[in-house]
């Protein structure tokens, strides 16, 4: 954070700011917008501490194990932009009551008739998809009632959902030790619906909605650039994070030989830096500005990537560096997110969807292709180094934008620094 600091910028956020951030939007939704997204996260990415116990089962190789992890982020992927198109058609509370209905059926069904075939717990992946999706409502959700100045930490706020994994990577291989993976899916069902009736009694739309557009309004926002650019930034950014999440356990696992539930544990602890962080990342850009805070979170997670593709050479080194790319990560997440409604304001709700598109293909291709290039070479390293790599893309792209972004857009909302 020194970096950030010395490069300018304003001190953390005081006191009379915060409170002035509790008093500027509607606290109910915005804690029904966080558990929402919370428990969704936790079965979104379920079968990522169940892949080891799954994949002995089931007899996979490791491209078959992380195609299988993949796909519920690449179903998740797909579907945030259909709930992007729903939450501004219908608002965001509704599209969120709709994909927990679904998601409570699919897991109901599969606990109740159970999973004995791969090409089952791929169908169980895609159901999953649509907890991913949750965070194209949650975020505008919470967003649409608050100002410029707070979304930053109104988005951070919510978006610490994702915090939901780590209850995921804590419990699901201890229950599925003593009780079985598919009656795990049994027990993911009591938070969710106790999250739903909350959510039913507390989460309000904004009154300051868009009207709904047509759907050809939808495809102009991809004929801006800047759309472009924030599904590549989120890419590496949420990308990285879900796709690290879901990949971790099997890792730990073939990496060390530890047992699934430490495999859990360890990830557990990368993921909770990257959730706690989350908002800390947006509340860093609503101070030193967007564009900063992800300069110095692409530079930060390619080095750590860039060391963990050597092979650390114990379990402490390695999660010690996991906890640090994950958790800069996380703060590259709410970044993102400072900036978004920023310069999309009026279609916050479809470019939730696209960004978090980007966000999820990037999380599919980094579980995915750790699989592959682990069953080709026998390490993922390569895998951890490509990303590496994307990180510094990313960074690249960003400077070539950043000072138009200023000049341009940037220079007209009044107030907030991007």
């Amino acid at each position: 954070m020194a970096t950030l600091a010395a490069s300018g910028g304003s001190a953390p956020m005081s006191t009379e700011s915060a409170k002035s951030f509790w008093k500027a939007g509607h606290t109910p939704t915005l804690l029904a917008a966080f558990l929402y997204f919370d428990v969704s996260f936790m079965v979104w990415v379920l079968l990522g501490p169940l892949a080891p116990i799954i994949a002995k089962q089931l007899a996979l190789d490791p491209a078959q194990k992380g195609l299988m992890v993949a796909i519920p982020t690449l179903a998740g992927a797909i579907l945030r932009i259909v709930n992007g198109l729903l939450v501004d058609r219908i608002g965001p509370q509704r599209t969120g009551l709709l994909s927990q209905i679904v998601v409570i059926a699919g897991l109901a069904t599969a606990w109740r008739f159970g999973i004995s075939s791969y090409e089952g717990t791929l169908a169980l992946g895609v159901i999953l998809g649509f907890a991913g999706a949750s965070f194209a409502v949650a975020l505008p959700l919470a967003s649409r009632w608050y100002p410029g100045e707070h979304q930053g930490k109104a988005m951070g706020i919510a978006g610490m959902g994702n915090s939901g994994t780590v209850f995921a990577t804590l419990f699901a291989a201890l229950l599925a030790k003593a009780y079985g993976w598919t009656n795990v899916l049994g027990f993911a069902l009591i938070p969710l619906v106790a999250v739903l009736a909350f959510y039913l009694a507390a989460a309000k739309d904004s009154p300051d909605q868009p009207a709904p557009k047509p759907l050809s309004a939808y495809a102009a926002v991809l004929k801006e650039a800047d759309a472009w650019w924030f599904m590549l930034f989120y890419f590496v950014t949420f990308g990285g994070f879900v796709g690290l999440s879901t990949s971790l356990p099997s890792w730990f696992v073939d990496t060390f030989k530890v047992t699934p539930v430490v495999a859990g544990w360890c990830t557990s602890a990368c993921v909770f830096t990257g959730s706690l962080l989350r908002p800390m990342g947006g509340g860093l850009a609503d101070r030193f500005g967007g564009i900063r805070t992800l300069s110095f979170v692409y530079i930060v997670a390619a080095a750590f990537l860039a060391v963990i593709s050597t092979g650390p050479a114990t379990l402490p080194i390695a999660i010690v560096l996991f906890v640090c790319a994950m958790g800069t990560l996380g703060l590259g997440n709410g970044a993102v997110f400072q900036l978004v409604p920023q310069r999309f304001r009026k279609e916050i709700g479809v470019m939730t969807g696209l960004v978090g598109f980007g966000g999820g293909l990037g999380g599919f291709y980094l579980a995915s292709s750790l699989g592959v290039i682990k069953k080709a070479t026998g390490s993922a390293s390569i895998g951890f180094l490509i990303f590496a790599v994307l990180a510094m893309i990313a960074l690249g792209g960003l400077s070539l934008v950043k000072r138009r972004w200023r000049t341009t857009w940037g220079a007209a909302v009044q107030g907030v620094r991007i």
